[in-house]
Order: structure tokens, then sequence, then C-alpha cells
């Protein structure tokens, strides 16, 4: 019986110090996202094209018809997505291959994987990319030099 109140005794004791440990973790802070100017203009053909593509029937319900997520694919598209290409980088494993990457298909099941990249004509939203995450990202483009370099939505201080 002693054996058996201790023994509760003593997970009590230990799910009480990790609630402690738990509450002690400082999160991180929320930080606010800086648009430029150039999310006041309306949406381009080309903008249009890669969110149609994408999310097919049910853009308007959920991109167009919410102002915050129109101007939030804005500053991702216009700002934050660079396509850069470099031919120095020693150790390129270090990056995820775009070939590893699923496709965001959950609005469109006839997504394809570019068979050759086209800089011009490149749609980064089909695939899931980390765009909203705090810090940056960069893949690699399989069988190139090019580079998708995803910039931070926050500035740090």
């Amino acid at each position: 019986m002693k054996l058996r109140v201790f023994l509760t005794l003593l997970f009590g004791i230990l799910m009480f110090s990790q609630q402690g440990v738990a509450q002690t973790k400082t999160k991180q802070k929320t930080q606010l996202v800086k648009y430029g100017k150039n999310v006041d203009t309306p949406l381009t053909a080309k903008e249009m094209s890669m969110l149609k593509e994408v999310y097919q029937d049910k853009l308007n319900e959920y991109i167009l018809n919410n102002k915050q997520k129109v101007k939030d694919f804005k500053h991702l598209l216009r700002n934050r997505i660079e396509i850069k290409q470099m031919p120095n980088i020693k150790d390129e494993n270090k990056f995820t291959r775009l070939s590893s990457v699923e496709l965001f298909d959950h609005y469109n099941l006839n997504l394809t994987r570019d068979k050759v990249f086209n800089k011009s004509t490149f749609n980064p939203l089909k695939y899931n990319l980390n765009f909203f995450i705090i810090g940056s990202s960069i893949y690699k483009i399989d069988n190139t030099n090019y580079f998708i370099v995803i910039k931070s939505q926050t500035n740090r201080k």
C-alpha cells in the first residue's frame, strides 16, 4: 500500500515539474509583416495565372475574396520569392531539391511538375514550399544552377 502511495506521489511530482518547465519556455514573439508599396497595385496577369493554376475553382473563395490573403500573395510573389542563378555554390547537397518537395495539389489534382525549368514560366505556388515559416528558405532546382530563395516575411530586429 505504501509503495502505491509513493508511486502515485512520485508520478504527481514528475508531472508537476514537467508543467513548470513547459510554462517557463519563452515563446517567439510574432512580428508584423512590413509590406512594400508595390502590394497596393492589382494582381498582374502572370500572378493571376499562377494563382488560378493552383487554386482553380476555389480561387475566389479562398484568396480573392479576402483582401489580406491577396495582399499576402502579392507580397510573396513580388518581394519574397527570388529565383537566382548561383553557379559557384560548393555544397549544393545541403539545400532541399525541388524534386523532393510535394506538389501543392489540394485544389488542382491535375498539377504536374515542370519537366524542364523555365524561369519565365515557373510557378513556385505549385510546390509545397515553406512560404510562411519564420526565417528564410532556399531550394535547389534540380539539374540547374538555379535556386529558389524565399525571404522571411518579417524583419528581425
